[in-house]
């Protein structure tokens, strides 16, 4: 049992970490990128991500950790290191699943549906950068919290 515990807490603390990173990268630089750029370009730019990031890797990543997530909260309660592996699901679920679906996929799908170059997306792109780069930050700490803490609980 421990083998295969040790296994999943692995690949649930990396994939936490990949999302982590992936985040960060969007709260340090990109979004910060896209809103020097004039309305249009940045609005264009995000829309292609937006489609972009849809993809089996991204998805097998983002889900595949949930998965992990909900099966170490199954596993392994009488081992060493399970309170740290329900912290590390439970941020990853809430801090990454939850605030994707609730927060930012729906400023990404309202973005979606925005001609770049019309008043109403430019109006748009001021609150949907300062709104989802909010949730984006907490997003990234949620992953980094949950990536720590599955390390923290390898049995």
């Amino acid at each position: 049992m421990v083998g295969w515990l040790y296994l999943l807490t692995l690949l649930a603390a990396l994939g936490s970490g990949l999302m982590a990173g992936l985040f960060f990268a969007f709260s340090t630089f990109i979004m910060q990128a896209l809103g020097k750029r004039p309305a249009p370009v940045g609005i264009s730019a995000m829309q292609s991500i937006d489609e972009t990031i849809l993809n089996p890797i991204f998805f097998a990543v983002f889900f595949g950790t949930a998965g992990l997530s909900v099966a170490l909260a199954l596993i392994g309660w009488n081992e060493a290191g399970f309170g740290w592996r329900i912290a590390g699901g439970l941020l990853y679920l809430i801090g990454s699943i939850g605030i994707t679906m609730c927060c930012n996929v729906p400023l990404n799908n309202r973005l979606a549906k925005l001609a770049p170059d019309s008043a109403e997306g430019a109006t748009f792109w001021t609150h949907y950068l300062s709104v989802w780069a909010a949730w984006n930050h907490v997003r990234t700490v949620g992953c980094i919290g949950a990536s720590g803490s599955f390390i923290l609980g390898m049995p």
